[in-house]
């Protein structure tokens, strides 16, 4: 794995089709998609290939945070990848960070969810290390693994 990619692993207890729907409905995507205490207070998700991906997320001392991006690829119930380094249409963005690749495979008992974040090169993955991935990531996963499992 090339040091300019992070990974998260993980199995989930719920079937892929239930940790897709967390990914793909907007609705779903808002309960979960940030660490507590932030809170993502919004979500616009077109899943095909060039559709947008925007989320907005708050941060407790009320600083807001939009991502715009888009979808590259979308495989029903197994893969989902998007990227900030595109907007819908696939323009080109203007501060593009990382693409994020998350496979989801059905296993005994449920899912493994595997992310593999890609960065341009290994600054671009030391600094999003330096952000919090590993725990920031690792958060919302539980919070998904625990929204999936109720659907």
């Amino acid at each position: 794995m090339p040091n300019s990619t992070l990974c998260l692993r993980r199995h989930l207890a719920a079937p892929p089709a239930a940790v897709w729907r967390c990914w793909t409905e907007p609705h779903l995507l808002m309960q979960w998609f940030a660490p507590k205490p932030v809170k993502t207070v919004e979500a616009v998700l077109d899943v095909q290939p060039g559709g947008r991906f925007y989320t907005s997320m708050l941060l407790p001392d009320g600083t807001e945070i939009p991502t715009e991006g888009c979808f590259l690829l979308t495989l029903p119930g197994a893969r989902l990848v998007f990227t900030d380094c595109l907007l819908a249409g696939f323009r080109p963005a203007p501060k593009p960070f990382f693409t994020a690749d998350i496979s989801f495979v059905e296993a005994p008992g449920g899912t493994d969810y595997l992310v593999h974040a890609l960065h341009a090169n290994e600054a671009g993955a030391k600094r999003h290390a330096e952000m919090g991935f590993e725990a920031g990531w690792g958060a919302a996963t539980d919070q998904l693994a625990a929204l999936a499992a109720t659907l």
